[in-house]
């Protein structure tokens, strides 16, 4: 989060001061394909109409908007810079998901310790481009800026390290280049946004994957023949697009009980919605766990359907097998890739195991109870994908 701009009177009037603030830092007023406009000036008319948010928090969510604004912007100034960044095929990457908290994270994270992999790092999520050597990396103001960004946000919400912690370098969610178009389920997460929201669930979102795939062939390009690991939770919800961009993606869904896993959710999103409207946590936090509920169950059964189109191209992987045997089921996603573990990567991706280090900052505590909603109500939209995956544990 970015607090060293000055939030506006009014967010809705505001559309040309921001893409002025953005261009001056970057040096260019290309913004890419003009299709992120309508979501922009959506988002914008929401956040003066649905939040209520403190001082702080006005300043927190314009600095977002101005950041991701300028991630756009200097995505397209790297293309135009280095052209010919698209010249190779994305060949057959390998792509996690799953609804959120479900152990795509820690199994992202696990597979990322193979070097043949590349990935997607936080920092070159914030400001894309050709990805440099790693030991060049402190030299880039873009790196930087992504460090002392994290650092304020754990400062400010120190329960988010033990929820979903994230480092500059390290891999991170595709979601966070997809809602540089602005037709992006993240802007209903971390603020009320009801209008935006309702916005939102009618768009098609195929400009922002082409938007997403491009970015990763530019992150990409001196290492075109690098095999890519990608992660994202709401591609469940556009298998589809991703087949369109990337048609001979090998995915792996995580699933684990809605009932566990969305509450945890919740909470994780609610060390933001905290900071910015910290008035309303309460009433916040039981509207967006009915709004989450809803939306996952729809993207679990939308995912079912494109996955029926797709046969061979998606792999299954319950959290509890992973939990319990997770060197099997890094067994069973290697050959489902068609790549061998070499001894010194399997020595590797044993010590990540035994070492946990997702548990290094602490245990994320939350409860159901605390949303005003059972077990029971937030596992009742999922009936039939409970079922189909046996996710509701019977273990003592």
């Amino acid at each position: 989060m970015d607090l060293s701009y000055d939030p506006p009177e009014a967010f809705r009037h505001a559309l040309g001061q921001l893409h002025d603030i953005v261009a001056a830092e970057v040096g260019s007023d290309d913004f890419g394909p003009a299709d992120y406009l309508s979501g922009l000036t959506v988002l914008l008319q929401s956040m003066d109409y649905d939040p209520r948010f403190s001082e702080t928090g006005r300043r927190m969510a314009w600095g977002m908007v101005v950041g991701v604004l300028r991630g756009r912007a200097q995505a397209i100034a790297a293309m135009k810079a280095n052209p010919g960044f698209d010249a190779r095929t994305v060949l057959s990457p390998v792509v996690i998901t799953g609804v959120p908290r479900t152990g795509t994270t820690a199994l992202h994270r696990l597979l990322a310790v193979d070097p043949r992999f590349q990935g997607l790092q936080t920092w070159l999520l914030d400001s894309p481009m050709p990805r440099p050597p790693m030991e060049a990396w402190g030299e880039y103001p873009q790196y930087r800026k992504t460090v002392a960004a994290l650092d304020a946000q754990y400062a400010a919400a120190p329960g988010a390290k033990a929820a979903h912690f994230r480092a500059a370098e390290e891999v991170h969610e595709c979601c966070m280049v997809l809602r540089q178009s602005f037709v992006s389920n993240l802007w209903s997460c971390g603020w009320s946004a009801a209008t935006y929201d309702a916005w939102w669930q009618c768009q098609d979102e195929t400009a922002a994957y082409r938007h997403f795939a491009k970015c990763v062939q530019l992150i990409g390009m001196h290492e075109p023949e690098k095999r890519w690991l990608l992660k994202n939770p709401g591609h469940i919800e556009h298998l589809d697009l991703l087949f369109a961009v990337f048609p001979d993606a090998r995915v792996i869904q995580t699933h684990r009980d809605p009932g566990k896993a969305v509450p945890s959710l919740v909470s994780l999103l609610m060390n933001l919605n905290a900071l910015m409207e910290p008035e309303r946590t309460g009433q916040r936090a039981e509207n967006l766990l009915r709004r989450e509920v809803a939306k996952w169950a729809h993207a679990v059964r939308k995912a079912e359907a494109v996955k029926a189109r797709h046969p061979g191209q998606v792999l299954d992987v319950v959290h509890a097998d992973f939990h319990a045997r997770p060197m099997e089921t890094v067994e069973a996603i290697y050959r489902f890739i068609a790549m061998d573990i070499p001894q010194d990567t399997r020595a590797a991706l044993l010590q990540r195991i035994d070492e946990k280090p997702e548990l290094s900052h602490g245990v994320h505590r939350y409860s159901i109870a605390d949303y005003s909603m059972t077990v029971e109500e937030a596992r009742a939209p999922f009936a039939d994908y409970i079922e189909r995956y046996d996710l509701v544990e019977k273990r003592a």
